[in-house]
């Protein structure tokens, strides 16, 4: 059902060019690697067009150059969520993910790559109904079964 790409460097550096001097084509296969550990390119995931499993996956391998790595005007992350209060003297600052945020979406909310991948993963994240798979009726045999995979989304 599902397929897997392997990654193209150039094609992510043209995409992200925000990276280039920050994010070599080693470092950048290193992301991408642990990028699959984050969504699934094992040829078993929902994603069913290559199109999309690389633009999925380029996104992560963004997601984690931004935490990891910064951009060419940016340093690394420092800081883990937003900013929800400031001080100026002594410095002080308190970060948050704000209300209604889930774990899992605490982490990609830390850059505007991975609140992309969030939200262009929307539709993998539901339950899915596959008829007729656990019976016919009664009270284990509704046909529902939650859509899961062992290491992430995809």
């Amino acid at each position: 059902m599902g397929i897997q790409i392997t990654f193209d460097y150039a094609a992510w550096a043209q995409q992200f060019p925000q990276f280039s001097s920050t994010v070599d084509e080693a470092q950048a296969n290193i992301y991408f690697t642990i990028a699959t550990t984050l969504h699934r390119n094992d040829g078993g995931g929902p994603v069913s067009t290559a199109a999309t499993q690389t633009q999925l996956l380029n996104y992560v391998v963004a997601h984690l150059a931004f935490l990891y790595s910064g951009t060419n005007t940016q340093p690394a992350a420092q800081t883990v969520g937003r900013i929800s209060s400031a001080s100026e003297g002594s410095v002080s600052v308190q970060t948050d993910y704000g209300n209604n945020v889930s774990q899992s979406m605490a982490f990609w909310i830390q850059s505007q790559f991975g609140a992309t991948y969030w939200a262009m993963t929307a539709a993998y994240r539901t339950m899915r109904y596959i008829p007729g798979v656990c019976g016919g009726g009664g009270s284990f045999g509704t046909g529902l079964l939650p859509w899961t995979y062992p290491n992430g989304i995809g």
